[in-house]
C-alpha cells in the first residue's frame, strides 16, 4: 500500500478475501453465488470489493490467464529511473495499456513492470514506446519456464 493509513478490515472483509483466493464460479450471477455463504447479497459484495480496491487492500481483482494460449505474451521488464524523475517516468510507463503492473525496487533497475500484449511481437513494440517516451533503456526478461504456485494468504 502507499502512504495511506492502513484501512481496518472487519470479519466480513476478511471472509471475502479468503473466499475469493481460490476460484470464482462461472455462472450467470457469480457474485450472488459467492455472496450467499458470506451472508451478503450481490450488490453488497460488489460494493465491498470496490471499497477494498479503492483503499489499496486489494490491488487487483480479476482472472489469471495463460495469455500465450490466447496468442498473446507477458514479459517482465525493468528500467533505471533517475530518482529525481521517477514520478514522471512512472507516469509515462503506466500510460501504456500494455503495462499490467509496475513495482518500485531498491536496485539499480528501480522500476519493474509487466508487459502484457495480444501478440509476442507486441512486447518489443511496447518496450520501444516506453524508451521513446522516457529516454531510458528498457530491459526485457522473458519467461523461460512457468511455475504454478497456489499461494493463498489468510486475511
Amino acid at each position: 500500500m502507499n502512504d495511506r493509513a492502513r484501512p481496518s478490515l472487519d470479519d466480513t472483509d476478511r471472509a471475502i478475501i479468503n473466499a475469493l483466493q481460490g476460484g470464482f464460479p462461472l455462472c450467470e450471477h457469480p457474485y450472488a453465488v459467492v455472496a450467499e455463504p458470506l451472508g451478503l447479497d450481490e450488490a453488497a459484495l460488489i460494493a465491498r470489493l470496490e471499497r477494498l480496491l479503492a483503499q489499496g487492500v486489494l490491488t487487483r481483482f480479476g482472472p489469471m490467464f495463460q495469455i500465450e494460449r490466447l496468442g498473446g505474451a507477458f514479459c517482465l521488464a525493468a528500467l533505471a529511473a533517475p530518482e529525481e524523475d521517477y514520478e514522471r517516468v512512472a507516469a509515462s510507463v503506466n500510460a501504456l495499456p500494455q503495462v499490467a503492473h509496475n513495482y518500485r525496487r531498491e536496485h539499480a533497475l528501480n522500476m519493474w513492470f509487466v508487459l502484457a500484449t495480444d501478440s509476442p511481437e507486441g512486447i518489443p513494440q511496447a518496450a520501444q514506446e516506453i524508451e521513446a517516451a522516457t529516454g531510458l533503456t528498457v530491459f526485457l526478461f522473458p519467461k523461460e519456464k512457468e511455475y504454478f504456485v497456489d499461494m493463498r494468504l489468510k486475511a
